[in-house]
């Protein structure tokens, strides 16, 4: 994460320029008693827009992940599905529409946070092939004690 590194830049200037002055006496020509500037396309305090100085660093590779194999077969190997909730949307209200109406705010899902993703509940997000579970019982002749019938 260490090749990029960004600054805000802002640059306040308040110091008046040489040539920025304003008469407050009323000329011969000019009985108006409003201030005259002699230069009013260049004001007292000038700002200079906010800038982004972003250093990137040369020959920094992007890393690719892996698939695991065997893949899950729900996930395809992502440990991602779309959640159940909003059905991959991140949104619950007008779930059926693919644009929101004019003047609607959507309704972020709580379930995934609003990404519409959550983790496969197959391999529990690791993207892996997970065997079935489950307890494996003795076959009848692995049992020396076969089961009491009654009679």
């Amino acid at each position: 994460m260490g090749g990029m590194s960004a600054a805000l830049v802002t640059l306040l200037r308040l110091e008046p320029e040489p040539n920025n002055y304003v008469k407050s006496s009323p000329t011969a020509t000019n009985t108006n008693t409003n201030p005259i500037t002699t230069n009013p396309s260049s004001p007292f305090l000038s700002l200079s827009k906010p800038s982004w100085i972003v250093r990137t660093e040369s020959n920094v590779r992007k890393e690719i992940r892996k698939k695991p194999h065997p893949q899950c077969v729900v996930c395809h190997g992502t440990g991602r599905v779309d959640c159940h909730l909003c059905s991959g949307l991140g949104r619950t209200n007008f779930i059926h529409l693919a644009m929101l109406p004019k003047g609607e705010w959507p309704k972020w899902c709580r379930t995934c946070g609003g990404s519409g993703l959550s983790y496969c509940s197959r391999c529990l997000g690791t993207g892996e092939y997970r065997y079935i579970m489950g307890f494996h019982f003795m076959e009848q002749r692995d049992n020396p004690h076969p089961p009491h019938s009654p009679s």
